[in-house]
């Protein structure tokens, strides 16, 4: 046992004045950590002092006297060090240097190698890397202890790992001017000491600094370059800025010229000349290529292919430049070549790389990666890299206020791109940091060490794990399950798309495309998951510690309410709209519900701004970035209601989507065909037209039917203008042999409206002996993982990747490295394939629509292909693959879905089998349905139609959610149910 503290006397630390300053600065960090857990500070000694009982021994290999002369006795073994990238080890030793006591051992193959140990150790005792990025503070106990034995960290998977910090506008900028670095009123030093303290503490060794026109360029104060060396962080720049300048705030155009080569090229080689004298003693990663002023094409090139003959004489120039200002052997100074928007058309004209520059290959902004290197390209010396966002301003929509690319996403296209050797840098486009600070632990935690991310198993794991280190394992569980279920939602749809709207150009918000009359509701269903995820940290937010309050606040309760408040502000102005095109009252409560939404957004945010640790972080949260239309407070539309109707009655699926038809006082309303094996409940409102009472009532004419009330009042008073009551059948009370059409009457205020419901006896008949996916009410709704039959092959295989897509499992095409088939003619032999058994009961020719993840293909020899037939039929190939930044492109990266449909030819009743054949690698299958005409518009998933040998109402395991039972305002809950006498 190794008493690191004991009875308020803390081992002191030992290190070498002449290893590097980012050693000191770990141990200097390390102190302040166990100080902050015991109340009890470590000395820091120098390497000539003699030991203590208990002593703390840091350093690096080769620059550390103690750590030599430690290796060279043999006490700590270094072999597995010398000459690696980063390592560390950390070992307890018994009468170190041959004298009495115990040595805790810290030792590093490198600078970073060695703090990136001690910041280990932290780690271990408790201190989050977020302590001070989102107020997690250590937990506080008396003594300190190690339990003896060694550790070895081997080198990252990912040789240069960091963030880059973008579109810092609304956030970190006015924060840091107010806050961190008032002299400069700007993004200084102090910032960036606090942010790379981070990076060292999550292993990372990269900087991208803020480069946005409200921030000056990071070279323009020179104690920054010296900070990012002090805390031995690589310091590089974006793919817009070569050469490590800012052309936003350094090329001065007025008195430097255009910032073109091809006219002006002297004064852009003397720009790029000198940052690389200026930068030549720092530890750099520098941007080749030239590309715009800021994040646009290059000035002077017509054509892709000018454009990558004058990218060979830039590239040559740069290189030079280094060669003469940085290192005579210019292969031993990091560079990259990112193909970013233009530049990879650029690079498909054959533009020929040195083969010592890294590749980098970015993501399409929102998460999905572009390109990655064929086997020539795996081959080249420099290796390649990905540029990925969990943030981003653009085209056709910013996401930049919360955390919401999923956690699943970022593993599969980070493992896709490890599988296919991309290895060398991996960058995080982090906005301003909060509220990304999951994503960015994620990202960097797989950049160190990728192997157990091979498993789609291990992400929830991980979120699990993090969730229990900073709130405590009693919390971890819940918490994790909270996360996970925010994620999915905002996978489903954004809280920054939900206004339907786009920018570049901005185009204003309108209607979402959620069903509020099918489904049992789409949109209210959104509604009910968040309003249960609201419910959860409410509850859990006073179980907090005091200590864990404020991070509680930053990690789970804002990002989870703001984005419940967002869609409630756009959901619930459409249920205004749509209610008041039905004559419903309930209409004015919407709207004010939505702007209610919007107000508790603001109190939210300016708690978060100026009340939040203090007052920490005023002006880093902002609540409409950029100030697009989809941050506005809601518009009250002008509610003209008829108010001679009194009130009426609407079943689901009364209309279309978005249907302007009123309510009428019809001989017959009908609600969707029930069937054993279909939902157990269907919807019907009943609701006010003007400021009255309605006392109703309701009897059936059939004693199958249970309703969730017969009777009920309705009153002007908000939340009281409607009520929405569940239909239910009593399948053991359903006559076998008709009638199988029963009907509701309701009446009130000398009014009446008659509901028919319809059982499925007939069809359960047909189908008595079947079991898997069948037709309800004329469409079949499938899952892809919920497969009939898997035929892989020694070469391709349809993979289960877990937590990834809508459904939450999806197929992926595997294994990555292969090539796409060619002989697309023998697909039947040579194809995987997976098959999907169903029954139909409709003649029709059916329209069947396959989703998959919008993913790109893997490398440029492939595409997005993938076969389907039915029957064994004709197989029909299509491909999702998109080119540019087209409008399928926006749609798809909106949704997170690229669908593709096939017309199949006529069914007749009875049994079929569809098959989807794997082309392609990297194809992520999500689910399908089939459209045989009853198919209702949806956005979200539609339930999946399953069927049982026995006619149960039981959904099948992991089977799509049932219809919502909440009522349709957000404080009235449904009674229990009610059958008819």
């Amino acid at each position: 046992m190794f008493a690191l503290v004991h009875k308020q006397q803390a081992a002191p630390f030992y290190l070498d004045e002449q290893d590097a300053e980012v050693v000191r600065v770990a141990a200097d960090a390390l102190a302040r950590d166990i100080a902050s857990i015991t109340g009890t500070t470590p000395a820091l000694r120098g390497a000539n002092q003699p030991l203590g009982g208990f002593s703390v021994l840091i350093g690096t290999l080769g620059k550390s006297k103690l750590i030599d002369q430690l290796a060279a006795g043999g006490q700590i073994q270094t072999t597995s060090l010398r000459g690696k990238w980063e390592s560390f080890s950390i070992t307890v030793v018994d009468k170190p240097l041959g004298q009495a006591g115990k040595a805790l051992v810290i030792a590093g193959s490198d600078r970073r190698g060695t703090a990136f140990g001690v910041f280990e150790l932290s780690r271990r005792l408790g201190v989050s890397p977020w302590y001070w990025w989102a107020d997690v503070t250590p937990r506080q106990q008396p003594n300190l202890y190690l339990t003896a034995g060694s550790l070895l960290a081997s080198s990252p998977t990912v040789k240069y790992r960091g963030i880059f910090l973008n579109d810092e506008d609304w956030g970190l900028q006015p924060w840091a001017a107010q806050n961190m670095d008032p002299d400069i009123k700007d993004i200084g030093p102090n910032t960036y000491a606090h942010i790379f303290e981070l990076l060292l503490r999550l292993k990372a060794n990269l900087i991208w600094p803020a480069m946005h026109p409200s921030t000056r360029a990071f070279f323009a104060y020179p104690d920054n370059p010296r900070m990012a060396d002090r805390y031995a962080i690589l310091v590089g720049t974006s793919h817009a800025e070569p050469m490590l300048r800012n052309n936003v705030d350094e090329w001065k155009e007025q008195m430097m010229g255009p910032f073109d080569y091809f006219r002006n090229k002297p004064a852009v080689y003397r720009y790029w000349e000198q940052r690389a004298q200026q930068a030549g003693p720092l530890e750099a990663i520098y941007s080749l290529g030239m590309r715009g002023v800021h994040d646009s094409g290059m000035e002077g090139a017509k054509t892709p292919k000018q454009a990558a003959q004058m990218l060979l004489s830039v590239i040559a120039d740069q290189r030079e430049i280094l060669r003469r200002r940085v290192a005579p052997d210019v292969r031993t100074v990091p560079q990259v070549f990112t193909a970013y928007k233009e530049v990879l058309d650029i690079y498909d004209e054959g533009l020929k790389l040195p083969d010592d520059v890294t590749l980098v290959w970015p993501d399409d902004n929102y998460g999905y990666i572009s390109r990655l290197s064929n086997a020539g390209e795996q081959a080249r010396g420099g290796g390649s890299g990905v540029y990925y966002h969990a943030s981003y301003w653009g085209r056709p929509h910013d996401y930049l206020w919360l955390s919401s690319t999923h956690p699943a996403l970022i593993r599969e296209e980070m493992m896709k791109a490890y599988a296919l050797r991309t290895d060398r840098l991996w960058v995080l486009n982090v906005g301003d940091i909060k509220p990304l600070e999951y994503n960015i632990q994620l990202f960097l935690d797989m950049a160190y060490d990728a192997r157990p991310f091979q498993q789609s198993t291990h992400v929830p794991a991980h979120l699990q794990a993090w969730a229990g280190d900073i709130f405590g394992d009693k919390f971890g569980p819940e918490i994790q399950a909270i996360l996970w279920e925010y994620y999915n939602l905002a996978f489903e749809r954004r809280p920054e798309f939900m206004g339907w709207s786009q920018t570049e150009p901005t185009t204003p918000t309108k209607p979402t495309a959620y069903n509020h009359f099918a489904y049992g509701d789409e949109a209210q269903r959104r509604l009910d998951q968040y309003a249960a995820l609201v419910q959860r940290v409410q509850q859990l937010r006073p179980q907090m510690e005091p200590a864990r309050a404020d991070a509680f606040f930053e990690l789970v309760y804002y990002p989870v309410v703001g984005a419940a408040l967002m869609n409630q502000k756009f959901l619930y102005q459409d249920k205004c709209r749509l209610y008041a095109t039905q004559n419903r009252a309930s209409s004015t409560d919407y709207a004010l519900w939505a702007q209610e939404a919007y107000a508790s957004i603001e109190r939210e945010t300016e708690y978060y701004n100026n009340q939040l640790a203090g007052g920490k972080w005023r002006g880093m949260m902002s609540m409409k970035p950029r100030n697009l239309p989809v941050f506005q407070a809601p518009a009250v539309p002008p509610l003209a209601l008829d108010t001679t109707q009194i009130w009426g009655v609407a079943p689901e699926e009364f209309a279309p989507h978005d249907s302007a038809q009123t309510i009428t006082v019809a001989p017959s309303l009908k609600l969707p065909t029930f069937y054993p094996w279909g939902p157990a409940s269907y919807f019907l409102d009943v609701f006010l037209s003007r400021r009255r009472s309605v006392a109703w009532k309701a009897k059936s004419t059939v004693k199958w039917l249970t309703l969730s009330a017969q009777k009920g009042t309705l009153t002007s008073a908000g939340g009281q203008k409607q009520q929405r009551l569940q239909v239910r059948i009593d399948w053991s009370k359903v006559p076998k042999r008709g009638p199988a059409t029963g009907f509701l009457t309701f009446s009130g205020a000398g009014k009446i409206f008659r509901v028919a419901v319809r059982a499925a006896v007939a069809e359960s008949k047909i189908a008595a002996d079947y079991q898997g996916f069948i037709e309800t009410n004329g469409y079949v709704s499938m899952r892809a993982t919920h497969y009939s039959r898997k035929i892989d092959n020694a070469q391709r295989r349809w993979t289960l990747v877990e937590g990834l897509g809508h459904a939450g499992q999806s197929l992926q095409a595997y294994p990555l490295q292969a090539e796409a088939l060619v002989d697309t003619a023998n697909l039947r032999t040579q194809a995987p394939t997976v098959e999907y058994d169903f029954y139909t009961f409709s003649r029709a020719a059916p329209t069947i629509t396959v989703s998959t993840l919008p993913t790109h293909p893997i490398t440029r020899g492939s595409s997005m292909r993938y076969g389907v037939a039915v029957d064994h039929g004709p197989i029909k190939i299509v491909d999702f693959k998109t080119v540019g930044r087209s409008e399928e492109w926006k749609q798809n990266v909106l949704s997170n879905r690229a669908q593709r449909q096939v017309k199949s030819d006529s069914l007749s009743p009875g049994r079929h089998t569809l098959t989807i054949y794997l082309i392609d690698p990297g194809v992520v299958f999500d689910h399908l349905t089939i459209d045989l005409g009853g198919l209702q518009p949806a956005y979200s998933l539609i339930p999946e139609t399953w069927k049982t040998v026995a006619p149960v109402s039981t959904p099948r395991k992991a089977s799509a959610q049932q219809p919502s039972s909440s009522h349709s305002s957000p404080e009235q809950a449904l009674g229990g149910k009610s059958s008819f006498p």
